[in-house]
Formats: C-alpha cells, sequence, structure tokens
C-alpha cells in the first residue's frame, strides 16, 4: 500500500469561531490523501454555517451529525466518525487543535508491517498569545503502561495514528460514559493490548490552551470531571496485569488523586462527598491500607464538622 487513505476524525461543538483554523490545517498538509470526517454534536452556533464552505470546495470533508439516538459526547462522536470513515490509518484530532504541515506524512513514513500505532509530540499554546507553552513528555522509562498510568509520558488523542487493522480487533473504544480522562483511558485499554508502538520524539500538532479547554476547567472544583476521572482511575486498575495494581507507584498515585477529590468535595460541602468517601476507603481496603483507611474517616468526620461550624458562624 504506497498511498493509503487516512482518516481525519473530528467530533466538535460549538467550535465555530475556532475549527476554520483547524481544518485549514488539514488541507495544508504535505500527505493529501486523506479524508476528513467531522461529527458535529448539535452544535447551538453556527458550526454548520462555517463548515458549509469547506464541504464545497473539498470533497474530502465530510459532515455528520450525531444521531439522536446516540450519546451526547465526543466520545460517541469519535465512534461514530470511525464508523463513517474507510481510511486504512486514523488519526483522531480535536476541533481547535492545529495539525502540522508535515504531521500525517511523517508518522506514516515510520510504520512498517509490525507498527500498529505511530505517536508523536504535540506543542501546547497559549491561545490568546499564540505562543509555545511547553511539549509533552512521550519517552518511556521502560515500562510504557505503567508510566503512562501514572503520568510519566503523556500522549494527547490527536497525537497517535492508528492502524486501522489493530482497531477493529478491539471490543470497544472510546468508552461514551467517561467525559474527562476520555482519550486517557482510550489509550491505555490500547497499549494495554499486544502492540507495537513507535514514538516519535517531535512535535506534529498545536495544543490549544484556552479558558474553554477541559485542561484548564480541571483547575476548578468541576465535581462532574472529578467523578469521570474516579470512574476512569477504577475502571482501569480492574484492566491492568495484577503485578501493576500491586506497583506502589500506581497504587500511591491513584489514592492521592481520590484523596484531593474527597477533600475538595468535603470542603465545599457537596452532596456527593460521601459518594467520594466510599470510593476512597474502598480502594484503601483492597490495597490493604487500614491505618490510612481510619485516617480517612477521622479526618472526613473532623472537616465536616468543621465546615458546618464555620458556615453556621458566618
Amino acid at each position: 500500500m504506497t498511498n493509503p487513505l487516512v482518516s481525519i476524525i473530528i467530533p466538535t461543538y460549538n467550535r465555530a469561531h475556532l475549527i476554520s483554523e483547524t481544518l485549514n490545517s488539514i488541507i495544508a498538509q504535505t500527505y493529501q490523501n486523506w479524508e476528513c470526517i467531522i461529527v458535529d454534536d448539535s452544535s447551538s452556533d453556527n458550526t454548520k454555517e462555517v463548515l458549509q464552505k469547506f464541504l464545497e470546495s473539498d470533497n474530502r470533508f465530510r459532515y455528520y451529525v450525531r444521531p439522536q439516538d446516540k450519546t451526547k459526547g465526543p466520545n460517541s462522536c469519535r465512534n461514530y466518525g470511525f464508523e463513517k470513515s474507510k481510511g486504512a490509518f486514523i488519526n483522531w484530532f480535536d476541533s481547535d487543535d492545529i495539525l502540522f504541515e508535515n504531521a500525517v506524512d511523517l508518522r506514516l513514513k515510520n510504520f512498517n508491517d509490525g507498527v500498529d500505532c505511530v505517536i508523536a509530540k504535540c506543542e501546547i499554546f497559549d491561545s490568546l498569545s499564540g505562543l509555545k507553552l511547553f511539549e509533552n513528555t512521550i519517552l518511556s522509562s521502560g515500562n510504557v503502561l505503567k508510566d503512562y498510568f501514572i503520568g510519566n509520558i503523556t500522549f494527547y488523542v490527536s497525537g497517535p495514528i492508528w492502524r486501522r487493522s489493530f482497531l477493529e480487533k478491539q471490543k470497544e473504544l472510546f468508552d461514551e460514559r467517561i467525559r474527562y480522562l476520555d482519550d486517557w483511558d482510550f489509550n491505555l485499554r490500547m497499549i494495554s493490548q499486544n502492540i507495537n508502538i513507535k514514538f516519535l520524539d517531535l512535535p506534529v500538532f498545536g495544543y490549544r490552551f484556552h479558558s474553554h479547554s477541559l485542561s484548564k476547567q480541571i483547575e476548578h472544583f468541576n465535581i462532574e470531571e472529578f467523578k469521570s476521572e474516579c470512574l476512569a482511575r477504577n475502571k482501569q486498575l480492574k484492566l491492568l496485569s495484577k503485578s501493576l495494581t500491586r506497583n506502589v507507584q500506581v497504587r500511591n498515585f491513584v489514592l492521592e488523586r481520590h484523596k484531593v477529590f474527597l477533600k475538595e468535595a468535603t470542603v465545599k460541602e457537596d452532596k456527593n462527598r460521601l459518594w467520594f468517601l466510599i470510593k476512597l476507603i474502598s480502594l484503601q481496603f483492597r490495597f490493604k491500607k487500614f491505618k490510612d483507611l481510619f485516617n480517612t474517616l477521622v479526618n472526613y468526620i473532623f472537616r465536616k464538622h468543621l465546615v458546618k461550624i464555620i458556615t453556621d458562624g458566618n
């Protein structure tokens, strides 16, 4: 296959003000045998009107609206886009990212018969100034699964190109129940398979950091995102091998994340604080951290009463 078709699949929602720049970066690719499938998650802005000029001028663009019987959210749109795609290779992409002009070509050239996925880095840039902030880290210290789980290496949904034949063997692609860490959950499940990955230590796309991005929102208290992360972390613990779930770094990482969520929910007097408490003590019981479990209950009761005293005093 000397000139394979690459399917670039983009979910979008109310990104009319940004998506033109994204699509223009796809048009500018040095590799030209691509199709771009855009799945609109029922936008309420003028996304459809903005896209119309691309659809009329280039038949490689295809536009769909997420069917109403499918779950709302980017994961549902990604899965639906895959169903509609025809490419031998798949590149999921976000509607506010910018693809560098040689991005597709560079990754395709690194495929051989044994490679299932080629993953490259990204540049994170400030949406307002356009200045580069940093690059993500994708080089592993030797255990890709563990390093990715605890965040020693990172790659975003737009970074990999996947071989379609590998994806078609999977029971599930994107989990439509997860809204935060959705790409983390997908990537972890994929790399836990018998997969041959090639990492490229160079950036091929720009990741836009702006006030509406999930990475920015999570810095603030967002209970639904916290719950989604808990679900994703616990789901992956069940899928990981016993050797990894026994790993001290993995256990400590998950426990610390759950402690942060419980603390925030308690301080904010959120109605879900008991849910977070149960999740944390369940993990502590599973990992036989009985002393920590006792301390968690004591601290929870203390914080709960302290917040009540402060609230009543005001």
